[in-house]
């Protein structure tokens, strides 16, 4: 049974709401532990685990426990897993490295909320195997990762979002590493390198500057922090954020989107931009149902929800959010301090690429 103290946020959101929301994620689970985008919907793995771990801070652990084990059931040999389900069935073979690297962020949070190491341990393996294989796509020219393999071998490419979110994962690996007694010093290298092309190259990853993603995940993840973290958040400010309605997912579009707004609320919060992070938190809940369920956006110069989806992943993104700012469960802090602080060195000596 869900546990009394569940998030509230005062004036916006009470507990009870957060645990419709959270049950709105659970309605859908189908009976294998897939938590699909919606009901009838495709599963990736990425967004199970962000529904799983809505649930674990709803204290709907019998849930979010099934939502782990079908992880441990679908792990392919290698670590990886099929980008997208249907129905138990494999939609899309290839592995997305992102994907694949999320299942030790939810691992760790599922054990820091609840202290089942006994659970954590039985998952470690499938942790680690999920590392390992990301890890076998880590390039050496600066660190960055490929985004997605398949039969044909890796996509030769690296996105600044996926690469950020793999950093903020390799941190929790290591985390949970050290909760289970198996330091794994090699991972510590790969995201060291990792943390560094994302800070000094941007020119190891697609140009995808107009997603709002890009802005604020090298924040997110950890990867920036400080004053430079700061600055990057001011600069970019007025081309994403829409006042009283969100952030927009794409700088060229008229629609904001709830998904990525809470996630720069987690952004805000995890370098203490506080008041910016519940302003926005307040203005997303235009995308709220009368069920907890959320709308995936809006269309703001026609009034219109597009797509016309209530997504898993969008509520789950902001009940995680509702727990950053209240400092409610045992693992709120997940984007902001519950992790081990790796150093990042004030300037890059890489040599200067040679001109042809």
């Amino acid at each position: 049974m869900p546990g009394a103290d569940l998030p509230r946020v005062p004036g916006v959101l009470t507990a009870r709401q957060f645990l419709q929301s959270a049950e709105s994620i659970a309605a859908t689970q189908e009976s294998d532990g897939a938590l699909p985008w919606f009901t009838g919907g495709h599963t990736d793995p990425w967004d199970h685990i962000e529904n799983a771990m809505a649930l674990t801070a709803a204290g709907l652990l019998d849930e979010a426990r099934a939502a782990y084990l079908w992880s441990a059931k679908t792990q392919r040999a290698e670590g990886s897993w099929p980008s997208q389900f249907r129905d138990g069935v494999i939609e899309n073979e290839h592995s997305d490295t992102n994907f694949c690297a999320y299942i030790a962020t939810g691992v760790l949070h599922y054990s820091t909320s609840t202290g089942d190491y006994v659970f954590a341990r039985e998952m470690w393996p499938v942790v680690r195997d999920a590392v390992n294989f990301v890890l076998s796509l880590q390039q050496g020219r600066f660190g960055e990762i490929h985004w997605s393999a398949g039969p044909q071998g890796s996509s030769g490419e690296a996105l600044l979002t996926g690469c950020s979110s793999i950093f903020h994962s390799l941190r929790c690996a290591l985390a949970l590493a050290d909760q289970l007694g198996d330091p794994q010093p090699e991972w510590e290298v790969a995201a060291l390198r990792l943390g560094h092309a994302l800070r000094d190259h941007p020119e190891a990853f697609l140009d995808k500057a107009r997603y709002s993603m890009d802005w604020y995940y090298p924040v997110l993840s950890g990867a920036i922090r400080g004053r430079a973290a700061q600055a990057r958040i001011d600069t970019h400010w007025p081309t994403f954020v829409v006042p009283d309605l969100g952030i927009r997912c794409v700088s060229d579009q008229p629609w904001v989107t709830g998904a990525e707004t809470c996630e720069l609320v987690l952004t805000l919060d995890a370098i203490g931009d506080t008041s910016r992070a519940l302003h926005l938190f307040t203005n997303m809940q235009h995308l709220r149902e009368s069920d907890g369920s959320y709308w995936t956006g809006l269309v703001f110069t026609d009034g219109k929800r597009w797509p016309e989806e209530r997504t898993t992943w969008t509520a789950a993104a902001t009940l995680l959010a509702a727990d950053a700012l209240t400092r409610t469960t045992p693992a709120h802090n997940i984007f902001r301090t519950l992790l081990p602080h790796l150093p990042t060195p004030t300037t890059c000596t890489c040599p200067e690429p040679s001109t042809p």
